[in-house]
């Protein structure tokens, strides 16, 4: 693939800017693809005639193009869709509560609680099967935690059988009566995989024409993606209207992906972390159990050599690291201290050697949890650390 560079004339030199991921952007183009990252940094400026495509690196594996750099900014000049940047939590709340796996007897007290608590922020999904009764805590919640609706940030997702163009709002009308809600903050594609008639296949464009068609009506104020490698990605804004606001994937200190991550803070597009605890939920199995599995993040050792330090918790660091890489975190629990005890990580302050011990731990043990593409018959997470192909 070959791009033509552009250039912007700066003290009489023709300059352009650096993204995070080897791009080089003119200066309108960084300016349309919200460069810088969020960060605070200021971009590198460079000669125009370095080379205006690189490669990334892989965790070894094969180099892979990312995405043109002039056809984000097209895109991001086209969309009618604000995207929500990292450094706005006043836009999507850092810290969220996940609402996987609350079985239907707990979960609205569970949420009731979190909002008592002071969370603002809920991750909801239809195919968790629990959505009236999260909304039962909903209305259970704001009542007693003195809070509005407005005041609470709240994102569902819509499932793989609900793919086809005609279904989606169809499927967003059936969560916001079970929610109880009369629009939401955030709707996403939980999968770029179809479900029909008992088959699985790749297939989100004409989806998200149909996600994009749900902004106008106000029942959604953004829409955005989970789960999807770059070339998907790629395929969605070279062919959106609206580049999604938000990206949902599995992130944690076993699967750091940072360049990944940095790629959307620098265009425009924030990051929602899933399973911010790694493998402390045992849907993942028992940890530590063979040499390929990695010992519980709650019970890692570099994990509580800073946690002591830091007079934090294990699960603390793990959600403060994640909030401090300027991603939103979603932990979940039905228990009422933990639900507390992970409110608190906002409070836990790391210091720049944590990160680097953290960043050692990711590559000491790199592993991905969530990995459904074998079962579907998909390939999943391709040219991401531990794809799933």
């Amino acid at each position: 693939m070959v791009t033509q560079q552009t250039s912007s004339r700066q003290n009489g030199k023709d300059q352009t800017f650096v993204d995070r991921w080897g791009w080089l952007l003119d200066v309108e183009t960084a300016q349309a693809s919200n460069f810088p990252s969020g960060r605070g940094e200021a971009p590198l400026v460079v000669p125009s005639r370095a080379r205006a495509l690189r490669r990334m690196k892989m965790n070894g594996r094969r180099r892979w193009e990312v995405l043109v750099a002039s056809s984000l900014a097209a895109s991001a000049l086209a969309q009618n869709q604000q995207p929500i940047l990292p450094q706005s939590p006043s836009i999507i709340p850092p810290l969220g509560f996940g609402t996987w796996r609350l079985g239907k007897y707990n979960a609205s007290e569970a949420v009731s609680v979190a909002l008592q608590t002071g969370y603002n922020h809920l991750d909801c999904a239809a195919v968790y099967g629990n959505e009236k009764e999260v909304g039962q805590g909903i209305i259970d919640g704001l009542e007693k935690s003195g809070h509005r609706r407005e005041e609470i940030w709240i994102t569902s997702k819509l499932w793989n059988d609900h793919h086809d163009p005609d279904k989606v709002r169809v499927a967003l009308d059936q969560t916001l009566r079970d929610l109880g809600l009369d629009y939401l903050d955030l709707y996403l594609m939980h999968w770029p995989v179809a479900s029909h008639n008992g088959e699985n296949f790749l297939d989100y464009l004409s989806t998200w024409k149909a996600m994009e068609a749900l902004l106008p009506t106000g029942k959604v104020r953004h829409v955005g993606v989970s789960n999807f490698s770059p070339r998907q990605l790629d395929d969605i804004i070279s062919n959106a209207d609206v580049k999604p606001a938000v990206h949902q994937f599995e992130l944690h200190p076993y699967l750091q992906q940072t360049d990944w991550v940095e790629w959307h803070h620098a265009h425009g597009i924030s990051v929602t972390a899933y399973s911010p605890l790694a493998n402390a939920n045992p849907v993942y199995g028992s940890p530590g159990q063979d040499t390929k599995t990695p010992p519980s993040l709650l019970e890692n050792k570099e994990i509580s050599d800073i946690a002591q330090a830091r007079r934090c918790t294990n699960a603390q660091v793990a959600l403060a690291w994640g909030i401090g890489r300027g991603t939103s975190v979603i932990p979940k629990s039905q228990h009422a201290d933990r639900i507390r005890e992970n409110f608190e990580s906002t409070k836990c302050e790391l210091k720049d050697e944590d990160y680097r011990t953290i960043t050692a731990v990711g590559k000491k043990y790199l592993h991905r949890f969530n990995k459904p593409g074998k079962d579907w018959g998909v390939p999943l997470y391709e040219d991401l650390d531990d794809a799933d192909v």
